[in-house]
């Protein structure tokens, strides 16, 4: 059964490259602007033990570029028009990743964002600032905080084969039918391919979302869906509900778990904010998927307080998530950092859980010694839900990691992680080399222009 590996990176240099390239002006007036969109991400890593069969560890090289051009275009009191065209080129050297998913041969230069949309500004004051917002084509579109649909980021490469039940994780031979270019852990590539979004109402009082999606991602299956949110914000913060409708799939892509995505519906109930408490942070999420096979759960609880009298404003979150058995992970993405939602540098990207069958306890403490420098601890303990015919993916893993931002145009992040599985590949685990910790190490480079 085939769940789509997705990763987390470079917190920051992440959402740069996910919501909208750092830009530099190249024309601006009162109702123009016109901007050259540009980022490079580089990174290299190194596990000591592997996780696709193969013994003996992996290093690596990952690097993409994004750049293209961005802008808007006021409409004499009708709103504006805005859009971006942009393209990645990305790459991945040395031995592929952890998991096998790239083997370091991966390269390509595609289109990434290609959108256009008009927002109605102050056209429509009823419906608020900016309240109809009606965008198309290949953009990142994310619902909530992302639990559910937060890109179409999975970036597989060549260590991927296809069977007749659709993709399987491969040992050692490529046929490269999933292969996206390289950048697995850095996430190269956001956007959907074909998009139609219309928001209403602005971003505070009650508002809502009406989209449609199409993936060109082969690791999704080329999935087809609808969805709509409606939300109230207030100051104490967000109550949101969600729908998800799965329209179609590639079935020459789709593997048997994949294929139950036509016709499922997905709702969840959501919450963030601050509750009126200075310094606090609480969230929530609840979702249930009706499809074939029976319904399927995830939720999580979230609370946070960040200690804004103390030196260095220490801030510690606590959360606890779980998803059932079959929980299908959908388009779930890193939306504000570290640990969202890929849990654990080692276990969501390589060794999982991938955000199914599985609850998971997450301790995360940062704080801030400078203004540029932010240092941070993230602890996970993996309880996997249902063992039988699936692997046992019990661990704990601490990840230590610093986030840099060195000037306006350099943001520098080393991480080490400590994964130790309870089980290994001789008894139900998928370590190779044993069940002892593995020590993985990463050092991640954004220039942001």
């Amino acid at each position: 059964m085939f769940k789509p590996q997705r990763l987390s990176t470079l917190a920051l240099a992440t959402l740069l490259a996910s919501q909208a390239a750092p830009a530099y002006e190249l024309y601006a007036d009162d109702d123009s602007h016109v901007n050259a969109d540009m980022l490079a991400v580089w990174g290299m890593f190194n596990s000591r033990k592997n996780y696709d069969g193969t013994a003996g560890g992996s290093t690596w090289r990952e690097g993409f570029i994004k750049y293209g051009l961005s802008g808007d275009q006021g409409l004499a009191g009708n709103g504006s028009l805005y859009g971006a065209l942009n393209w990645v080129s990305s790459a991945t050297w040395g031995d592929g990743d952890a998991a096998g998913n790239t083997d370091g041969s991966e390269r390509t230069t595609k289109i990434e964002d290609a959108y256009l949309g008009w927002r109605s500004g102050d056209l429509l004051p009823w419906l608020g600032k900016d309240g109809v917002d009606l965008s198309g084509g290949r953009q990142v579109v994310r619902l909530g905080s992302g639990f559910l649909i937060n890109d179409d980021g999975p970036n597989l490469g060549s260590g991927f084969l296809i069977n007749d039940d659709g993709p399987n994780l491969g040992n050692g031979v490529a046929d490269g039918h999933l292969d996206r270019g390289g950048a697995y852990y850095l996430a190269a590539r956001h956007a959907f391919d074909r998009t139609a979004v219309l928001r209403l109402g602005g971003q505070d009082g009650l508002h809502g979302s009406l989209l449609w999606l199409k993936s060109d991602n082969r690791a999704q299956a080329e999935t087809e869906l609808a969805a709509g949110t409606l939300d109230y914000t207030h100051a104490l913060g967000t109550l949101g509900l969600t729908w998800v409708h799965g329209i179609d799939v590639t079935e020459q892509w789709a593997s048997a778990f994949q294929k139950a995505r036509e016709g499922m519906d997905v709702y969840s109930l959501r919450g963030e904010g601050n509750a009126g408490i200075d310094n606090a942070s609480f969230a929530f999420e609840y979702a249930w998927q009706d499809k074939q096979g029976g319904p399927e759960k995830a939720w999580y609880l979230q609370a946070g307080y960040t200690f804004a009298d103390l030196p260095w404003a220490p801030q510690v979150t606590y959360r606890y998530t779980r998803y059932s058995a079959g929980w299908d992970a959908l388009f779930s993405g890193l939306s504000s950092g570290y640990g969202t939602w890929f849990q654990g540098e080692v276990a969501a990207n390589y060794a999982g859980p991938f955000n199914s069958n599985t609850g998971i306890h997450h301790v995360g403490v940062k704080a801030t010694p400078l203004e540029n420098l932010t240092v941070g601890a993230l602890y996970f303990d993996f309880d996997t839900v249902r063992t039988r015919d699936s692997l046992n993916l019990d661990a704990r893993e601490l990840d230590l990691y610093l986030e840099w931002a060195v000037n306006d145009h350099l943001i520098i992040s080393p991480l080490v992680g400590l994964y130790q599985p309870r089980k290994d590949e001789r008894n139900g685990g998928n370590q190779v080399g044993g069940d002892g910790t593995n020590v993985y190490s990463q050092l991640t480079v954004a220039v942001p222009f």
